[in-house]
């Protein structure tokens, strides 16, 4: 009777061995590699705004696009810093120096988007700064194993995540 009760712990041993951890290593892998496209399509995104200028509808549906490609569903947004020209300024008529620091005011995803939706271009000036951050909104088979064998769980966990930023190099027309 114990000999028949250790021959099947050993199956299931050897079966999660031989099967589980192989399938977990996989799509961990996968999530590294879904993690690595995101990142480099994030940075282009934003690499691309600082060289142009300007946000186009078809770029960020392009954007939109590759990220998906991955497999997995994202929630992407977009903030960016709004350089305020009028922050304090010298009285002089000649001379439009700056007196003091900059000011920045934000704009965000939804307010960007109607933007887009209107005039299918949104126009950035030299020295605004604009960040995007990309965070997966669906469970990924890796996530799901590991809430299965080691009850890690959580609706706030994500496992693909990437971000990117910069100033703006050129005004945009």
């Amino acid at each position: 009777m114990s000999d028949t009760v250790m021959s099947v712990i050993a199956i299931f041993l050897a079966t999660i061995l031989m099967f589980v951890f192989p399938l977990m290593s996989t799509a961990d892998r996968s999530d590294d590699i879904s993690q690595q496209e995101v990142q480099t399509q994030t940075t282009r995104f934003v690499d691309q705004i600082r060289a142009t200028g300007k946000i186009t509808q078809t770029d960020y549906d392009n954007f939109l696009s590759a990220i998906a490609q991955t497999g997995n569903s994202y929630d992407a947004e977009m903030e960016v810093k709004v350089l305020d020209e009028n922050s304090r300024k010298k009285t002089g008529e000649a001379s439009s120096s700056k007196v003091g620091e900059n000011k920045y005011y934000s704009e965000y995803t939804s307010q960007i988007e109607s933007v887009l939706k209107e005039n299918g271009v949104y126009i950035l000036k030299e020295g605004d700064i604009v960040s995007v951050s990309v965070k997966n909104t669906n469970k990924t088979i890796s996530q799901i194993l590991k809430n299965f064998f080691y009850q890690v769980s959580g609706n706030d966990t994500y496992n693909i995540a990437a971000t990117a930023g910069g100033v703006v190099n050129v005004n945009g027309n």
